[in-house]
């Protein structure tokens, strides 16, 4: 069954990329979790540490604004993590598109990707 995918694409603030990764994969990906979101897919870009990629999945779109409505209405994320993600992000692009099981099951398998630890091989 094909799932709805949001794919955030985030140009951030020159030399914050690794403290952005840092700050999504420790506080932001597991509230999102906590709140029922799926998160697919986060990292930094190969090419470029403050190039970044979130990718989301949820069942349709009313799935996705309810989902989003409440987290970003939520404390947790108004007094948690919300202006150290902000402050970082220089400019924002969003595209939502379908995507079959196997697709998205492929952007699992990659893993989440920092580039220090892409320079180390992992």
């Amino acid at each position: 069954m094909p799932r709805l995918i949001e794919i955030l694409l985030y140009k951030l603030k020159p030399g914050t990329g690794g403290e952005f990764f840092d700050i999504m994969h420790n506080i932001s990906v597991p509230l999102h979790r906590q709140n029922g979101i799926d998160v697919i897919w986060h990292g930094q870009s190969m090419h470029d540490p403050d190039g970044y990629g979130l990718i989301r999945g949820f069942a349709d779109m009313a799935e996705l604004d309810e989902a989003q409505s409440a987290f970003y209405a939520g404390d947790a994320w108004k007094t948690g993590p919300r202006e150290a993600i902000i402050s970082r992000i220089e400019t924002a692009t969003k595209i939502i598109i379908p995507m079959n099981a196997d697709a998205v099951r492929g952007l699992r398998e990659q893993g989440y990707h920092a580039v220090t630890a892409a320079r180390h091989g992992f």
